[in-house]
């Protein structure tokens, strides 16, 4: 009991380290959902090998989504004109970064890791964008088709109505209440679960194993970012709640050059994504995709021991010193917020994964289902939905 007591409070004071600055990240997230139109941000994406490319890895280094969440965006981006480039380095760029884990990497962390996380982020979408490019010229010919429709509520198509006329549809403050709520609803409930797992693990890595074993064999040096590497890439876990864990394995020893390995590949590679991205992008685009995150992830992180080493400067002294300068009670208030606003997504994530238990049979359940008549938008089943129409 003692020991799942020090789990939980473990995890606890890094919630309370990081929830004013999660939530400051999620309402930047959302107001760049409704100021920002990422349809209109398409058209940019598809012209020129390199301009494209550089375009994209910039517009993927604020927005939070992880590397499953991503792959509807970058399936849309490329619907929408974008070249093979600026998907592949907008899929990096992405999931490795966001707002929300910047925040979170200041609070728990420090300024070097903050700053060198997401120019990691840009410049390994930078690389595997240009090789993408280089090695395939892009398709010229397809039609770039921004999607304008109203970001607020779906009001308009953007296309049936007045540019002007359009951007009046609603004021500043709809916009940013619609914001808010994309981002207390959607983008929160997308990383709830992920992010209190992470921090539930954290707690239990702080606890359970000791610093001598992490600063064995990660203690730097090239063979530490390979483990690193091999452990991040399998695994799925987004860029926030990969922050904690990174935070905790600096606490034990891992030096930060092969934490941020594990901030880099972590986030932006896993089994399922990388199976998708085979089929939107082809098996190419795939290996130049896995490729340059493995090289610059160790590239990056040996240099990020480089200049830790060069500056005389302990990780574990610096780390998480900027929570520290925020007044406990708005710590409190916004941990306790946090909690509150994870109830919903993460019951919704438990229901849909585990069996409900007493549940009842309907008694309909055991009849054959009857087919049912099309609609009449409908011509013939050919309308593309899975509604059986025989």
């Amino acid at each position: 009991m003692n020991l799942i007591l020090d789990v939980l409070l473990q995890a606890w004071n890094l919630l309370l380290e990081s929830s004013v600055f999660i939530l400051f990240g999620l309402v930047v997230s959302g107001l760049l959902r409704v100021f920002l139109n990422p349809g209109a941000v398409a058209a940019h994406l598809g012209q020129g090998r390199f301009r494209s490319v550089l375009k994209a890895s910039f517009l993927g280094i604020p927005i939070p989504l992880c590397s499953c969440g991503v792959l509807p965006a970058a399936a849309a981006l490329k619907k929408q004109g974008a070249n093979n480039g600026a998907v592949t380095a907008f899929l990096i760029s992405t999931p490795e970064s966001g707002v929300d884990s910047i925040s979170i990497t200041y609070a728990l962390m420090d300024p070097i890791m903050t700053v060198m996380r997401p120019l990691a982020a840009f410049f390994t979408a930078v690389a595997a964008g240009f090789t993408e490019n280089l090695l395939g010229r892009p398709d010229m010919s397809r039609p770039v088709i921004p999607d304008l429709s109203c970001p607020v509520d779906g009001c308009c198509d953007g296309v049936n109505c007045a540019p002007d006329v359009h951007r009046r549809h609603h004021g500043f403050g709809e916009k940013v209440v619609a914001g808010l709520r994309f981002a207390f609803t959607d983008v929160w409930g997308d990383l709830a679960l992920w992010f209190l797992f992470g921090l539930l693990l954290s707690g239990a890595i702080g606890v359970l194993i000791p610093e001598s074993l992490f600063s064995r064999y990660l203690g730097g040096g090239f063979s530490a970012m390979l483990i690193m590497l091999a452990m991040g890439i399998p695994i799925y876990i987004c860029a926030t709640a990969s922050t904690p864990i990174a935070a905790t394995l600096i606490l034990q020893g891992v030096s930060p050059g092969a934490a941020l390995v594990f901030l880099m590949a972590g986030p932006a590679t896993n089994a399922t994504s990388l199976t998708v991205l085979a089929r939107v992008l082809g098996r190419r685009a795939t290996m130049i995709y896995l490729t340059s995150i493995a090289v610059c992830a160790v590239a990056f992180g040996l240099l990020v021991d480089q200049i830790y080493n060069t500056l005389g400067i302990s990780p574990q002294a610096v780390l998480g010193q900027a929570g520290e300068t925020l007044p406990f009670g708005l710590e409190l208030v916004a941990a306790m917020a946090i909690l509150v606003l994870s109830i919903k997504p993460v019951f919704h994530h438990l229901r849909r994964w585990l069996p409900r238990l007493g549940a009842t049979k309907p008694a309909t359940q055991d009849r054959p289902s009857l087919p049912t008549a099309p609609p009449d938008h409908c011509a013939g089943g050919t309308c593309g939905c899975k509604q059986s129409h025989l």
